[in-house]
């Protein structure tokens, strides 16, 4: 009988801590939001659109949102940038994944696509307003901060991952950010 209650008393807190793990792994994983972005291309041109409403308001940007249940990171770009341009996307290439982390405990992956090939009319939503840039006179002033950092990698074609903190005013406080050969 003593070996019995010992072995369930074991297994009782072998299980309190599984259960733990897994609420652990659960809150990680709400707190965590998955996301795509794309930048179309043309020539020495850059599309991109001023955020008018929600995360990321008042900030130049690529097109994107969540990926929703059930949608690959790519039908989500070609939705969200339809939904954001009017555009959509023919030929398009991953061109990077970057991690972000707020001081709220709140992550974003982002999936980075580049567009080089696009049909239809390209359109103010409610959401954004596009604009065509030239590289040389990307607005970074007035984009996230990390921009700066990942943009000529994107701009040379070479696959980057990326993990940028920030502070509650969305400074950066650190950063990783490497050339990759596999995203």
């Amino acid at each position: 009988m003593f070996l019995q209650e010992k072995l369930l008393s074991i297994l009782l807190f072998f299980c309190d801590y599984v259960c733990d793990y897994a609420k652990i792994l659960y809150t990680i994983k709400m707190n965590r939001k998955v996301m795509t972005l794309a930048i179309v291309r043309e020539g020495d041109h850059v599309l991109l659109g001023m955020k008018k409403r929600g995360f990321g308001e008042g900030r130049w940007n690529g097109f994107g949102g969540k990926v929703g249940e059930g949608e690959s990171v790519e039908e989500a770009m070609i939705r969200e940038l339809r939904e954001e341009s009017g555009l959509e996307a023919l030929a398009y290439k991953k061109a990077g994944f970057i991690e972000f982390f707020f001081p709220d405990g709140s992550e974003v992956e982002v999936h980075l696509f580049r567009v080089t090939a696009y049909d239809g009319d390209l359109c103010e939503t409610e959401e954004m307003a596009p604009r065509w840039f030239l590289y040389h006179e990307l607005p970074y002033e007035n984009m996230w901060p990390d921009d700066k950092h990942w943009f000529p990698l994107f701009w040379e074609e070479k696959p980057f991952r990326g993990k940028f903190w920030f502070d509650k005013d969305t400074h950066i406080i650190s950063q990783d950010l490497q050339e990759t050969n596999s995203l």
